[in-house]
């Protein structure tokens, strides 16, 4: 697929990012509708692993940004991913920010978004989710949940607990994201008196909704790689002290270092792709160090090989998503890390 998908690409590169972006989904469904997706993939590598009481088929999952809605759940599972995340979802829908909020920076192997949580609202996106076949029969499906723009930052967990309420039941776990740079205040969720209190609400959530439906699901929290030791400490000690289950680090980076002077460097928004490799390291290493066995990491950003996905275990990872590694090196890369971490 990676040798097809070089012949592609150039085409998709044609076209603006986000205009691509839909096609490739578009056809990526059509191709699975009429069974040709299964021909033109590697069969899906068997590796379970065993994290906060779910057994994921391998360790390679799809990063949280690409399905915003769940309207591509059954292509993407076809692709052989270990498990799914789907959002970033908010209560009500949302525009997301003006267009163009998408850029790609070839040379850096990089993307630049804003996106802004654009998407058609969670009530919207469990509807698709229990109409996938992929959830249907069981497969580890990740809702990641946000804000709405309008809500007030004192107000967010007013928002992450509607959001949680209304994904709980079909969630086979929740990601709670606070680190993405394209809200207007997000980040200052993750100073400590802002988490500790949003923490605390949404543990105090999950205990009403655990008792409502019999199960305790698996609660984990996205972060941002801008932090410095200090603030990693920091967050590593509340997530123990509230009770999450996981952290996934990273999410996309403020920094412009590794792009100035290129066409779009300067653009708002967060950067991912190879750029944000290392930052994501130190931040896991430095979450690994002070988080012991006791929590595990997924480890994000920055994964174009599977020598890659193997540097985010050595880190201190347990299992790893992809999303901008897709855009450049096709859907072929998710068996390359799956084989790589097999291996390893």
């Amino acid at each position: 697929m990676i040798d097809r998908y070089s012949l592609l690409r150039p085409w998709l590169f044609c076209l603006d990012p986000e205009q691509a972006h839909n096609l490739t989904l578009k056809n990526l469904d059509r191709a699975q509708r009429f069974g040709l997706l299964q021909r033109l993939v590697s069969k899906p590598i068997a590796d379970p692993q065993n994290l906060c009481g779910i057994e994921f088929p391998n360790p390679v999952g799809l990063a949280a940004g690409l399905d915003k809605d769940g309207k591509h759940i059954d292509s993407l599972a076809a692709l052989g991913f270990g498990f799914l995340e789907i959002g970033t979802v908010t209560p009500r829908p949302q525009a997301g920010n003006p267009k163009p909020r998408m850029f790609r920076l070839p040379q850096a192997e990089a993307i630049i978004n804003r996106m802004g949580f654009n998407n058609d609202g969670v009530e919207a996106c469990v509807s698709r989710v229990r109409q996938s076949t992929f959830w249907q029969r069981g497969g580890v499906l990740g809702l990641n949940i946000g804000k709405n723009a309008v809500t007030p930052i004192e107000d967010a967990a007013s928002d992450y607990i509607a959001a949680m309420e209304a994904v709980y039941e079909i969630a086979t776990y929740i990601t709670v994201n606070i680190s993405s740079p394209n809200t207007q205040n997000l980040r200052a969720l993750q100073g400590e008196d802002m988490l500790r209190s949003l923490l605390r609400s949404l543990d105090d959530a999950r205990k009403r909704l655990s008792d409502r439906y019999g199960v305790r699901k698996p609660l984990f929290l996205k972060i941002a790689p801008d932090l410095d030791q200090n603030d990693i400490h920091l967050i590593a000690d509340l997530l123990m002290e509230f009770n999450i289950d996981a952290v996934i680090a990273t999410n996309t980076t403020i920094s412009r270092e590794a792009v100035t002077g290129m066409q779009y460097g300067e653009e708002t928004g967060g950067l991912s792709g190879a750029p944000v490799r290392i930052a994501s390291n130190i931040v896991i290493k430095a979450l690994k160090a002070r988080l012991g066995d006791q929590l595990p990491i997924i480890g994000v950003g920055g994964i174009l090989s599977g020598a890659d996905a193997r540097e985010k275990i050595m880190a201190g990872a347990s299992l790893v998503q992809l999303y901008s590694g897709l855009i450049y090196k096709g859907p072929d890369l998710v068996s390359e890390c799956a084989k790589a971490l097999r291996q390893s």
